[in-house]
């Protein structure tokens, strides 16, 4: 389904996952490793690495920062939401200040994607 996973960029997955930004770490102990399904953090799908991964829901949850809204990374992630798309997996997108003001929209958010077999 994903092609050949990296296997490269697993050491890089594992740095980010201890070196998580204040909004990513906010998102991961308040609300999403509290779920009822597996998420996984810094997780690598074909030649990407996604902030986090929950495959019972087919979801991918991505956290900007400033540098995501410069156009040369708006392509690059247009260019992975399109490979993940294709593979049939969703792309929840939310900016750190959405994370730091709207803390509860975000997570009411995700879990409106979340499939009613996982929040039942």
């Amino acid at each position: 389904m994903y092609g050949t996973s990296n296997k490269k960029l697993t050491p890089n997955a594992r740095t980010l996952r201890k070196n998580m930004t204040k909004e990513e770490r906010k998102l991961w102990y308040e609300f999403l490793r509290n779920l009822p399904c597996k998420v996984h953090r810094q997780y690598v799908i074909g030649t990407y690495i996604v902030d986090f991964y929950c495959a019972n829901a087919n979801l991918v949850i991505e956290l900007d920062g400033a540098q995501h809204f410069e156009d040369e990374a708006k392509s690059r992630d247009a260019k992975r939401d399109n490979f993940l798309c294709e593979n049939g997996i969703t792309v929840l997108r939310y900016s750190n200040l959405e994370i730091n003001h709207n803390f509860q929209g975000v997570c009411q958010d995700i879990w409106n994607h979340l499939p009613a077999s996982v929040t039942s």
